[in-house]
């Protein structure tokens, strides 16, 4: 939940174990977590969520420090990992549960989420990413946090999570603990 010191916010951009880390090592992120959000209520299976018929999105469930890192910042690092123009997939990831989401907690996050889109607009990326409401939100499975950092010889991780990891480093660098 929202406290004056912390804001929630989730994102949706692909599999969760390519945004997990990114986001965990910014400045001002106080936790993450991978989740399922936006569909059917809890309780709600990784398994489940695969058949692509729970209307659940994969996400990373962010609770940070405004104080110290904006939400526009946030959707600068989202919008730099994930293609926003792509409907329901992220390269190989093909479905509903991967789409492009911004699930919001506040009129702020709402007002930055829009902003963010128009911004991407101007430079000629026509974005399909769903903003709403966070709902229904449920954390995955223990095994699914820290996955790609716990896993790094995975291919996977390997070849598609971790590289996002670095990006966002190169990228980001600064705003990194």
């Amino acid at each position: 939940m929202n406290t004056p010191s912390s804001a929630v916010l989730a994102l949706g951009g692909g599999c969760f174990w390519c945004l997990e880390g990114a986001f965990a090592a910014l400045r001002g992120v106080l936790a993450v977590e991978c989740g399922y959000s936006n569909g059917q209520p809890a309780p709600i299976s990784y398994e489940a969520v695969c058949t692509g018929q729970t209307g659940c999105a994969e996400v990373v469930h962010i609770r940070y420090d405004p104080a110290q890192i904006t939400t526009a910042q946030l959707l600068q690092v989202f919008f730099a990992l994930h293609d926003p123009s792509t409907l329901n997939r992220q390269g190989a990831d093909v479905g509903t549960q991967y789409r492009s989401g911004i699930y919001t907690t506040s009129a702020e996050q709402n007002q930055a989420a829009h902003a963010a889109i128009a911004d991407l607009a101007q430079q000629g990326i026509h974005a399909v990413t769903e903003v709403a409401p966070l709902q229904n939100y449920q954390k995955a499975e223990d095994y699914h946090q820290g996955y790609a950092q716990q896993h790094p010889q995975q291919p996977y991780c390997r070849l598609v999570a971790l590289p996002k990891l670095e990006k966002a480093r190169a990228q980001f660098g600064d705003w990194m603990a």
